[in-house]
């Protein structure tokens, strides 16, 4: 279950990717650009049930994270949202509109690109680079935190300035990815 997680948490950091897409080909059939056919159909079809997923995983690892919340006291915060996020988005931006799913040859090369950065982000355990979360206000931290036992490095996301020497509530999830737990904060 874990796994599939992580892949529909891959799969919305894709999000604004795939309503580009998605916003281009029936922009391009309204206008008779495209015709709608199997292909144009099956794209749309795929980059609504992607849309989905990524937004399932989203909420899933936001709002439905089964981790336990840990107290935690801040003691360093460091804002990096800037040094990975422009990157990443630029990245989806130029794959949006450089490829045109109406062609098998382009169709299978976003699958395939796809499937590649998945396999890296996954095995690499890169949930942090999600510009999607920064869209949605989110800023991403580099802290240092400590809880009863032991300090703590780790990679965070949080909606606003992180204070220090701050108690939080603090959903773990590795040393890439926790939330703040809003509902206890």
């Amino acid at each position: 279950m874990e796994t599939l997680k992580n892949i529909f948490l891959y799969l919305s950091a894709f999000l604004p990717m795939y309503l580009l897409i998605l916003l281009r080909q029936v922009l391009d059939i309204i206008n008779h650009n495209l015709s709608f056919n199997i292909l144009n159909g099956l794209g749309i079809g795929l980059l609504l049930l992607l849309i989905i997923l990524g937004g399932l995983g989203l909420w899933l690892s936001i709002k439905k994270n089964v981790v336990p919340s840990k107290k935690v006291l801040i003691l360093s915060a460091k804002n990096i949202t800037d040094q990975h996020f422009l990157g990443y988005f630029s990245l989806f931006v130029l794959f949006a509109l450089q490829l045109n799913i109406a062609f098998i040859s382009d169709f299978i090369l976003f699958i395939v690109i796809t499937l590649f950065i998945g396999i890296v982000y996954i095995k690499n355990s890169l949930y942090y680079i999600n510009p999607l979360l920064n869209l949605l206000g989110y800023s991403f931290y580099d802290i240092e935190c400590k809880d009863e036992t032991q300090k703590i490095k780790t990679k965070i996301f949080y909606r606003g300035k992180l204070d220090l020497n701050k108690s939080f509530f603090v959903k773990i999830k590795n040393e890439n990815f926790a939330f703040i737990d809003e509902s206890r904060s």
